[in-house]
């Protein structure tokens, strides 16, 4: 009988353990093979994707009336106002391609900023005396899951280079449930993405933390394991009924 009971109770925790951590995301078989950061891309500047919204700003003379009418500006307001006159918004295209005056439509996907601004510089040469252009990405930003339910944050990419470890800490560092040795990194296209196992448990770990990301990177701490609340809300009557069970039939061997 007691043998019995016990039996019965392990298998309603072990049916119950199905639902046990079914919040956690992007599952990986044992042998999945995970691609291994090399140092170029580690050290690799931001590349234009598609969906970027690109700051563009041309001026002549490589830049002399920019510096000129900024210089000749009375406040940093109107140097402010100055600037903006040049300046222009324009989307790269789901096929890398940017619509720009005069120019059309020109594939800027995959390059960085630097050499974008040097490809359409020789390309206006065309048409102005020493073209100087000012790129800039806008909305550039990566998906950030720190490990805990409900803590999950959309982090604006600022900074041309801005690096996996400054990433996880404008989200507010790992969260106390999250594994800092296992982080997953997923890029390019998510019919097929890359995926870096990234482990911050070490010092050693940081060598990859100075890791380069790219627009719509996601970054996911894997949580730790555990019972959650749900789940032992629904089992925890059937516990108590077998728990009882047991003591009744303890009580009742020993008096009989």
């Amino acid at each position: 009988m007691l043998k019995t009971l016990l039996t019965a109770l392990a298998g309603i925790v072990i049916l119950s353990g199905c639902n046990f951590n079914s919040s956690i995301m992007l599952r990986t078989k044992k042998d999945f093979k995970y691609s291994i950061p090399t140092d170029s891309t580690q050290l690799a500047e931001y590349k234009i994707s598609s969906n970027d919204l690109i700051d563009f700003r041309i001026f002549t003379n490589d830049g002399f009336k920019l510096i000129d009418l900024t210089s000749l500006s009375e406040s940093g307001n109107a140097a402010s106002v100055t600037r903006t006159r040049f300046s222009q918004e324009y989307l790269v295209e789901h096929d890398g391609m940017m619509k720009l005056p005069i120019l059309g439509r020109l594939d800027v996907k995959g390059m960085t900023i630097r050499e974008a601004e040097k490809f359409l510089e020789e390309k206006y040469s065309e048409f102005y005396i020493k073209p100087f252009i000012l790129m800039n990405v806008i909305n550039r930003r990566v998906i950030v899951f720190p490990g805990q339910h409900g803590a999950a944050r959309v982090i604006p990419l600022n900074n041309n280079n801005t690096t996996l470890i400054e990433a996880l800490a404008l989200a507010g560092g790992i969260a106390q449930i999250g594994k800092a040795k296992k982080i997953k990194l997923i890029r390019g296209n998510l019919t097929n993405p890359e995926v870096f196992l990234i482990d911050l448990s070490t010092i050693n770990g940081m060598q990859q933390a100075d890791l380069v990301l790219q627009a719509n990177d996601v970054i996911y701490v894997e949580p730790r394991l555990r019972i959650t609340q749900g789940a032992v809300s629904e089992i925890a009557p059937l516990i108590s009924l077998i728990t009882s069970a047991i003591l009744l039939y303890t009580f009742s061997t020993r008096i009989f």
